[in-house]
């Protein structure tokens, strides 16, 4: 049994049409659960786009609790997995069959993330490292030069080149393919404190604390990411506030299992 949970806020109408297109195409899925954080019912109409769908209009507390809601449903239902989607992804009805087959023959896998590519064909890199604070920083604030590039090549893992199976210990929240089991034996859900931005590195880190968080690049999908951080100066200040949350929770500067788990994935990617 597969369900999958989409969170809405002011969504376009083609973004979501086409990400549930996707979903009912793969002829895959056993439910779907919509969670509108929008301020109106004008996005209601999606609960009659498919008798798969349960739609669930809720106060925005976050994207994270929001995702929690369906979860927990997800569990209490039986799921075996559960798949968190970004409307702004779209993908081949063979994808989630491909995730499915390998999850299902690897039972210590706790989370999948196929190759992500943006409309164009070109590959995002959202593998990465456990980010330290001067990783966001370089990321985000300095110019390009060499040793900036040096440095975000190594953090998104660069020199794995994307082309093999790998257990990285931070992966992107777009599409979040995971295993109910694993989830319902360790009590992992989303931190209800990250309004925005890094409730993904956090609930992706405690994953790969007791299971293996895969990269699978056998498959993939498009994300049409709109990087709004960059865009907006209030997604910005989010941004921000969520960083300072996730290093207070697990550490600005010693963070001895951030260390132990970034040389366990440079190792892999060394010893190939």
């Amino acid at each position: 049994m597969i369900t999958t949970s989409i969170v809405l806020y002011k969504t376009p109408r083609n973004q979501i049409e086409t990400v549930l297109k996707s979903v009912l195409d793969s002829n895959f899925v056993d439910k779907i659960y919509i969670i509108d954080n929008s301020p109106t019912d004008e996005l209601s109409y999606v609960k009659d786009i498919s008798p798969l769908i349960e739609y669930i209009p809720h106060k925005n507390t976050g994207y994270g609790s929001s995702h929690n809601i369906a979860i927990k449903k997800s569990i209490e239902v039986g799921a075996d997995y559960h798949i968190v989607l970004n409307p702004d992804i779209r993908f081949e009805p063979n994808v989630l069959l491909e995730l499915t087959n390998y999850m299902s023959e690897n039972l210590d896998v706790g989370y999948i993330l196929p190759k992500v590519v943006y409309p164009n064909g070109e590959l995002q890199y959202l593998c990465k490292l456990l980010p330290t604070p001067s990783d966001l920083i370089f990321r985000r604030f300095l110019p390009k030069t060499k040793k900036t590039e040096e440095k975000n090549d190594r953090y998104v893992l660069k020199q794995s080149g994307y082309d093999k199976i790998m257990n990285p210990p931070c992966l992107s929240g777009c599409f979040m393919f995971l295993n109910c089991k694993i989830l319902k034996e360790h009590n992992l859900y989303f931190d209800d404190r990250f309004f925005m931005y890094f409730e993904d590195f956090d609930l992706m880190r405690r994953i790969h604390k007791v299971s293996k968080t895969i990269f699978y690049p056998n498959v993939s999908i498009i994300h049409d990411h709109a990087k709004e951080s960059y865009k907006s100066k209030k997604m910005l200040i989010q941004h921000i506030k969520s960083a300072i949350k996730y290093f207070n929770k697990w550490g600005w500067i010693f963070d001895k299992e951030r260390n132990e788990m970034n040389k366990r994935i440079l190792d892999e990617i060394q010893n190939r």
